[in-house]
Formats: C-alpha cells, structure tokens, sequence
C-alpha cells in the first residue's frame, strides 16, 4: 500500500495549486528536490530516446523497481528506447509545467491525477484512444476495474491511462468496538449509535483531520456526500452543492461534531496528528486512505480493518477515490514509441504490487487477484467492495474528470468549507452555497 501523502497535491492535484493556493505552495510537498537523477536507456539503435518520467509512489524500493522495468525495455527495431527519472513531488508542478512548455519534458509520465487534464487543454497530450483500442486484442483492455477507464475520457477521447488507486475507505479498530460493545455499522444510524457506545469509554468514533496539508477532512465530506448519492458537480460539470442529498449528508456529519463524536481538536490536525490518534486509540473509526493499517503499523495497525460500505439515507452506497493515471504527449520522438513503450510497461509492472514497494492500489483485475496482492485482507476489500461503488469529484454527475474539479482538489475554497463543517457553527446550507460560489469563481478563472 502506498504511504500517505503529506498533501493532496502529491497524488492527485495539478493545477487548483495554482488556482487556489498559488504555486509556491507546492513546496510543502513530500520531498526536497525539484528532481531526481535520470537513469539509463532501455537499449536500442542509437535512436533519440524516450522519457519516462515517474513519481515517488512508494517505499524506498519503489523507483528502483521502477526504473529496472523501464530500462529493461528492448523495444522492437525501428522504435525508440526509454529512459528513466524520478520526479520529486516538491515543486513538481513546477517541474512538469516549464519542462512541457520548452518541449523538454517526457514523452510518458505519471504526476499529479488531475495534471493531465490541465495539459489536455493546452493541447499537450496525446490520446490513448488508439492504444486502448491496442489493448482490446491482448486482453488489457478488459483487465482494467469496473468504470476505471471512463474515469479518463473527455471530449476529445482519453486523456490518460489509470495506474494506482487512491481510495477513501471507512476503518475501524476491532478492539474498540468490542470493548465498547458496538457493533460493526451498516448505515448511518447505526454508525450514530456505535459512535455513542465509543464516546463512553473515551474515544471518537468519527476520526479525521483537516488541519495544514491533512486534506482527508475534505475528502471525508465530499464522501458522505456521495454516500448519499450527492457530490460537487452536475451532468454539464457545473458546480452545483446546495442539494438535498448534500445537506442532508453535511447535517449528519454536524450531529457527529456537536454530539461529541470528533475530536474538536480535528481542525487543527496534521497527517501525523491524525496517525497519533489512531495508534493512542482515541480513534475508532474514521475515513482514511486504503493504507491505513499499514501506515499505523504495530498491534493498533492489526486492529485496524476495513468497514464494508456504508448505506446512506437515500439508500444508496458510494465514496470518493482518485485515479492517478500515465499520459503521454505530443512532444515524444514517436506516437507509436510511447504506445509501444506504455504496452510493455503494463505488461510488466504487476511486480510493483507483488512485490510490495508500496505503491497505492492497481488498476488491474489481474495484479488484484495474485497471491501475493491476496495476503492484505484490507487491500483486496477495498478492491473487491468499494472500489466498484466509489466515484471521482465528478459526481454525481459523472465520473469522468475534467478541467474544473482542480477547483476543490486542496484549496482553499474547500478547506474554509471543512473547517466550518468541523467547528459546528455553521449549517450545512450555509456552508454548501458558500463552497459552490467560490468553486464557481475559480473555474471561472480557469477560462
């Protein structure tokens, strides 16, 4: 499973950075150096190579896994080879925005999950139409989880190739529950009771954080919004917040904060604030990333497992996730390299996940179902049970992405709304109408 990130924009975000918060906030990203070294070519006959540029994605033997698969790429005569480096998440906005606009950047690359869709609308991005379509005679094509590859489709055709999966779950401590004498919920009201059954042995039954960087306090919202079939945007990919579904699901998570169910202290919470409460056991269930018990580690991270979805009011299931994905770009010394290149890499890149460099979770049915994968009780019942009713920021109006939703990826639009959520002083309509006004203005700016 891949580490948390210390910021949203490190798996997922690309431009709200700069809509929102302004690029020199990419410096508190994970990492120190705008980019690492390159690594050597893949072989071949002394043909301009081509760059693979990849992130970080997991442990220490993540890139070097990487880089080994990259490089031992033969392409066919006539192609070109592949070389490879490692992108830093600081400053990698930065990294990809000036190497795309000088024509010095990679043919292929992984970044942040909504990167693609800012350089599709510049005209940068090659589409991977044809190389899906490649894909329909080898069996890839139809190896990829339900709905995953619509996740990637705008107007044009495919702006990119999903790759690891950043999902939402809900989490509970087994120990807790039964110390507590709660039972396991399976829909709203009795995820209620539950959290009062915690509260009388002194821990929160609704864990989060939304303090500097902790963006999973607004992903959390945005995932009981969806659990009741709401979301942020409709079917024109306009913002549109204020609905039933949305305040019903914001009224709910306002009678966890003012019934004593989250920790007041939530709003001021890091990542490492948050992981603290979780390993004191002063959190018992909460919403986090599919990482979770890995990150928490020791007897608590054995404790910690993965809750199957909840039912909403409306009686419908649903979460929050993010695609990251690998794109390609006009700017390649051959179309039919970089397909060629990205076909073989799928092929070969299973190891990364059976071999646990903690890359988040696959795309591929097949990587889901080995042996290896298996052993992680919590990574296959993400897979198995939430990834199929989990949904981008799209929603409810679809699950494609597109330009706007950099709108509410990190900034600061939706960190005002997750603090007023979780200080209790406001209401939900207040709230809502605030965030679609100042999402509206932002993807008004984006032109």
């Amino acid at each position: 499973m891949a580490p948390r990130p210390s910021s949203a924009f490190s798996r997922r975000g690309f431009i709200g950075l700069a809509a929102g918060a302004g690029l020199a906030g990419a410096a508190t990203l994970t990492g120190c150096n705008r980019a690492a070294s390159s690594g050597g070519g893949g072989g071949g006959g002394g043909k301009t190579a081509l760059k693979f540029w990849n992130m970080p994605w997991g442990n220490d033997q993540f890139n070097v896994l990487d880089k080994k698969i990259t490089t031992d790429y033969k392409p066919a005569e006539g192609l070109n080879p592949a070389t490879y480096q490692v992108i830093q998440w600081a400053n990698f906005t930065q990294t990809f925005s000036s190497a795309v606009a000088s024509n010095t950047g990679p043919a292929v690359s992984s970044g942040g999950g909504t990167q693609a869709f800012q350089f599709e609308s510049q005209g940068k991005i090659a589409y991977a139409d044809d190389l899906l379509n490649s894909w329909k005679s080898n069996g890839l094509y139809d190896d990829f989880l339900p709905n995953l590859l619509d996740t990637m489709k705008v107007q044009k055709g495919y702006a990119a190739v999903p790759y690891n999966l950043d999902m939402r779950v809900m989490w509970y401590n087994k120990s807790l529950l039964e110390k507590a004498g709660a039972d396991i919920p399976t829909d709203w009201d009795s995820y209620l009771k539950s959290c009062a059954a915690l509260k009388k042995i002194g821990t929160f039954g609704y864990g989060t954080r939304a303090g500097a960087g902790a963006y999973l306090g607004s992903h959390a919202l945005v995932c009981w919004m969806i659990n009741n079939g709401g979301g942020l945007f409709n079917e024109g990919h306009e913002p549109e917040m204020v609905t039933d579904a949305n305040v019903e699901a914001m009224d709910f998570v306002l009678e966890l904060v003012k019934k004593g169910y989250s920790d007041p202290r939530a709003v001021s919470y890091s990542n490492d604030n948050g992981d603290t409460q979780w390993r004191s056991k002063k959190f018992a269930m909460g919403i986090d990333t599919a990482g979770l018990a890995n990150n928490i580690g020791g007897s608590v991270g054995k404790d910690l497992l993965v809750m199957s979805p909840l039912t909403g009011p409306s009686g419908k299931k649903g979460a929050l996730y993010f695609p990251n994905n690998i794109m390609m770009y006009t700017n390649t010394p051959s179309q039919k390299a970089s397909e060629a290149f990205l076909t073989y890499y799928y092929k070969n890149m299973a190891q990364l996940w059976t071999k646990h460099t903690g890359i988040g979770l696959p795309p591929l049915k097949s990587i889901s179902e080995t042996a290896e994968f298996q052993q992680d009780a919590n990574a296959v019942k993400a897979i198995k049970e939430w990834q199929p009713i989990s949904h981008t920021w799209s929603a409810p109006g679809s699950d494609a992405l597109f330009l706007g939703v950099t709108a509410v990826d990190g900034t600061p639009a939706m960190d005002t709304f997750t603090q007023s959520i979780l200080g209790g002083k406001t209401t939900s309509k207040d709230a809502l109408s605030k965030l679609q006004d100042a999402v509206a203005k932002t993807i008004k700016s984006l032109g």
